[in-house]
């Protein structure tokens, strides 16, 4: 039995690594949510809208992936959900020391919640949504760096911004 899991992130805008990420853990679980914690607090390039929008576009290829966004503490929103699992991608050692202590955290607050750490693949290790921002933002050719859907929803945050 593989179960629900959960991959969560702020995924501001989704980029190769996280679409990677997620075409793996979709071969591994029987089904899986991919989660857009919502932060008021944080300014965002893209809308809440606007990610969910990319995710989906980029994920419609995989049945057995749903789209939804979620506040509060991810491990409750595991629970309400049925999730046995909380996915996230590793592309460096550096990730590993925060990932390792949110795991451990989440594993405090419920023990029937497991993560399951996923390495991006080396060509996607380089790549995180503030870099892919940054040069979006500064008007770089962030193109090859996320999914072909979510290249007009970038470039009309981009609009919306100016």
């Amino acid at each position: 039995m593989r179960r629900l899991a959960i991959y969560p992130g702020s995924f501001d805008p989704p980029t190769l690594g996280h679409l990677d990420v997620i075409e793996r853990a979709a071969r591994l679980f029987d089904n899986l949510i991919v989660t857009i914690g919502v932060n008021s607090t944080k300014k965002s390039l893209l809308s809440v809208e606007d990610r969910t929008d990319a995710l989906a576009e980029s994920t419609k290829h995989l049945p057995n992936v749903t789209v939804t966004k979620f506040d509060g503490l991810l491990v409750n929103y595991a629970l309400a959900q049925g999730a046995s699992s909380i996915v996230r991608g590793l592309r460096a050692t550096a990730d590993f020391e925060y990932e390792f202590q949110m795991a451990m955290v989440n594993r405090r607050l419920c023990e029937e919640v497991d993560t399951v750490f996923l390495m991006t693949k080396w060509e996607h290790s380089y790549l995180s949504s503030s870099i892919v921002r940054e040069v979006a933002v500064l008007g770089g050719d962030y193109s090859g760096m996320v999914h072909p859907a979510v290249v007009p929803i970038i470039a009309k945050a981009l609009t919306n911004r100016a």
